[in-house]
C-alpha cells in the first residue's frame, strides 16, 4: 500500500497529471472558443446566423485543406506526415490547433543562435586529424561512411592514436570507470540520461566528492525527465552543495508544447581529456545487475584513450554550455600532449540531435550507409525496433545481396507498447531475409552495430523515432580498432543464448497485428 501511495504521489505522476490537465485545458479552450464564437454570432446577428454558420464551415474546411497541404509539403520525416494529416482531417479545427502546437519540436530561436555560437567557438579545435586522402587509402570503401558523417556534421572528426576497450556488461564498465575516476588530475565531466541513487551511483559519487576536495573540477548533467521518477526535483542543488557543477537538462515546465520531446539521451564520461566513455549504460543499479526488473540486463559500452576523446569532450561542452546559456573557451580543457598509439585504426565520435541544430538524422544515416557498404555481415543490437521504411529497406537490401544481417532485440520488455511495435516489424524483416533474434535471458539495452570485422558503432542511439528525431544522442564509429574484436566475440555469445524468430513467431493474433499496425502509424509522433 505504501509503495502504491508513493507512486501515486511521485514527481513523475504529478508531472503526468499536469501534462494531462494542460492538454484537457487546451482542448476545452479550443472547443469553448468555437462555441463562444457561434453564440456571439447567434446573439448579435440572429437573422444571419445560418449564413454565417455556412461561412464558418467553409472557412473551416479551407483552413483544414491549407493545413493538410502544409503538412504534406513540409520538410519533415515522411512517416510523420500521414498521422498528422489523419489528425487534421478527422478532428477538423481542433486537429489544426493540435498540429500547430505539437508538430513543432525544434529548440527555441534563442537556443539555436547560442548553439551556433558555441559550435563556431569549438570549430578551430575540431580540425581534421586524418587527411582525407589517407583515410580513403586506409579505410577503402568505408571511408565514404566516415566522409558522409563529417560532411553532415563537421564536429564529427576522424581521429587516429586512440586505444579502444569494449565492455560487454555494466559490472566490467563500472570497475574500470571507478579506477579512471580515481586517477583524475584536472577535471571529470559526466552526462547521463538517467542517474539513480544506489550502489552504482553512490560508488561514483563517493569518488567525485573526494576528487572535488583534491581540487579536480567536476561537472554533471542529467536529463530532468529521464530522472524524474528516480531523483528529487532539486537533486542538482544537493550536488552543487558538494562542489559539483551540476545542471538538469531541459527541465520540465508546465506548458502545452512539444519542446519536452528534446531529451538528452547521451551517456558520456570525459576525464582530463585523455579518457572517455560512452555506450548504453546509465548510472542506476539495473545496469550493473544489482536489481533485475526484466531478467538479465544486457548492455555495452566503449572506453577511448587518446586523441579520439576530444570528440566526446566537445560534445559534452557544447550541450553543457547550451543548457547553462554560456559560451566558454574549449581550448583550456585539451590535454597538453597525447601519447601516440600503434595499430589501433581510427575512431570518429559523433553527436546527433533535433533539427535544425543538426542538419540530418545522422544516427540513421550511419546505420544505412554501413548496411549499404557491407559485404559479409552486419549485426545490430537494439532495445527498440521501431524503424521507418528507409532503414527497413536498407536491412532487407543488404540481406538480398547475401549479407548476413542480424538484429538482436529483448525477449523481456521494459515497455510493453514499444515491445509490441518492435515485434510488429519482425514479419517484413524476416520475409526480406533478415535474421531477428530475441535475447531470451532478459532485456537488451545495448545499442551497437558491427560489420565485416572492420567497422562498428557503439553509442546511445536506439533504432526508433525518438532517437532518430527528437533526442540528443552520441556514438563512436570505430574502424579496425581492438574493441571490435571483443565486440564481435560478445555478439556471438549473445546470439548463442537467443531465440531466432520465424514467420510463425511473427504471426501473432490477427487482432493484435491490426492494433500494432494502427499504432505504427502514430509512432513517429511520440
Amino acid at each position: 500500500m505504501k509503495r502504491i501511495f508513493k507512486k501515486i504521489f511521485s514527481r513523475f505522476s504529478l508531472v503526468a497529471l499536469t501534462i494531462i490537465s494542460l492538454f484537457v485545458v487546451f482542448v476545452l479552450t479550443v472547443l469553448f472558443g468555437i462555441y463562444a464564437t457561434d453564440r456571439v454570432v447567434a446573439h448579435f446577428y440572429p437573422n444571419t446566423g445560418k449564413y454565417l454558420g455556412v461561412a464558418f464551415n467553409v472557412l473551416s474546411w479551407i483552413l483544414v485543406v491549407v493545413t493538410v497541404l502544409h503538412a504534406a509539403n513540409r520538410d519533415m520525416v515522411p512517416e510523420t506526415k500521414i498521422p498528422w494529416i489523419i489528425c487534421i482531417i478527422v478532428l477538423q479545427i481542433f486537429g489544426v490547433a493540435i498540429y500547430l502546437v505539437f508538430s513543432w519540436h525544434r529548440p527555441s530561436k534563442k537556443s539555436r543562435l547560442l548553439h551556433r555560437e558555441i559550435r563556431e567557438r569549438a570549430l578551430p579545435y575540431e580540425t581534421p586529424r586524418v587527411p582525407k586522402e589517407i583515410a580513403f587509402i586506409e579505410m577503402g570503401h568505408w571511408a565514404q561512411v566516415s566522409e558522409a558523417l563529417s560532411t553532415s556534421n563537421p564536429s564529427a572528426v576522424l581521429y587516429p592514436n586512440t586505444y579502444t576497450e569494449y565492455f560487454p556488461s555494466g559490472a566490467a564498465y563500472l570497475s574500470r570507470l571507478l579506477h579512471d575516476l580515481d586517477r583524475a588530475k584536472s577535471y571529470i565531466f559526466l552526462e547521463f540520461f538517467i542517474i539513480e541513487k544506489g550502489k552504482m551511483w553512490d560508488s561514483i559519487l563517493a569518488v567525485l566528492e573526494r576528487k572535488v576536495k583534491e581540487g579536480v573540477e567536476v561537472r554533471v548533467m542529467y536529463d530532468d525527465i529521464g530522472c524524474m521518477s528516480r531523483l528529487r526535483f532539486n537533486y542538482y542543488k544537493q550536488l552543487r552543495e558538494k562542489g559539483i557543477d551540476c545542471v538538469k537538462f531541459n527541465p520540465f515546465v508546465p506548458v502545452v508544447s512539444n519542446v519536452h520531446n528534446n531529451r538528452d539521451h547521451r551517456k558520456i564520461v570525459v576525464i582530463d581529456g585523455t579518457v572517455g566513455y560512452t555506450g548504453g549504460l546509465n548510472l542506476a543499479d539495473e545496469y550493473i545487475g544489482e536489481v533485475k526488473p526484466f531478467g538479465e540486463w544486457k548492455d555495452t559500452a566503449v572506453r577511448l584513450e587518446g586523441e579520439g576523446v576530444r570528440g566526446l569532450l566537445f560534445m559534452f561542452l557544447r550541450l553543457f554550455d547550451l543548457q547553462k546559456r554560456t559560451s566558454e573557451d574549449f581550448g583550456r580543457y585539451l590535454p597538453a600532449r597525447v601519447e601516440p598509439f600503434v595499430g589501433q585504426g581510427f575512431v570518429q565520435p559523433y553527436g546527433d540531435g533535433p533539427s535544425p541544430l543538426y542538419d540530418r538524422h545522422l544516427g540513421e544515416d550511419v546505420y544505412v550507409n554501413i548496411l549499404s557498404g557491407a559485404r559479409h555481415y552486419v549485426w545490430l543490437t537494439t532495445p527498440y525496433l521501431i524503424i521507418d521504411y528507409r532503414l527497413r529497406q536498407a536491412m532487407i537490401s543488404a540481406a538480398k545481396r547475401g549479407v548476413d544481417v542480424r538484429v538482436m532485440t529483448p525477449h523481456i520488455p521494459d515497455k510493453k507498447i514499444a515491445f509490441a511495435l518492435t515485434r510488429s516489424n519482425y514479419a517484413a524483416l524476416i520475409k526480406g531475409g533478415v535474421k531477428v533474434y530475441e535475447f531470451t535471458p532478459g532485456f537488451v539495452h545495448a545499442k551497437g552495430m558491427i560489420a565485416d570485422d572492420e567497422i562498428g558503432v557503439v553509442g546511445t542511439i536506439n533504432l526508433d523515432y525518438r532517437s532518430f528525431l527528437y533526442h540528443f544522442e552520441d556514438a563512436v564509429l570505430m574502424y579496425k580498432t581492438e574493441a571490435l574484436k571483443a565486440m564481435k566475440a560478445d555478439m556471438v555469445r549473445t546470439f548463442s543464448v537467443s531465440a531466432l524468430q520465424t514467420q510463425e513467431d511473427a504471426k501473432r493474433s490477427v487482432v493484435w497485428r491490426w492494433i500494432c499496425e494502427v499504432a505504427k502509424i502514430f509512432a513517429p509522433l511520440f
